[in-house]
């Protein structure tokens, strides 16, 4: 169970950097791109909704909002911007 945690997290840091790069791309929608800037923000922002120490909520936004927010980014980039860009994703990773 724990190595399948690790792959799923290791996924949400692919399709992160992935999204990160679409955000960068001139072909994707500004409104894709205001959504994807505020997901690698807050990803990658030390600053969390609820702090991780406060009991099991602290990693629940973490658990919750990166998932959905990721997922909602994905189906608002162009199919064939989000194909390049995790082809050079998985090329600098």
């Amino acid at each position: 169970m724990l190595e399948k945690l690790k792959q799923r997290a290791r996924q949400i840091k692919f399709e992160t950097f992935a999204l990160y790069l679409a955000a960068r791309d001139p072909r994707t929608p500004w409104y894709a791109k205001l959504l994807v800037a505020g997901i690698v923000t807050y990803a990658f922002s030390p600053i969390d909704l609820i702090p991780d120490f406060v009991p099991v909520l602290g990693y629940l936004d973490d658990l919750i909002m990166l998932p959905l927010g990721i997922t909602l980014a994905i189906k608002m980039v162009p199919n064939s911007v989000l194909a390049e860009c995790r082809t050079r994703a998985q090329d600098a990773i």
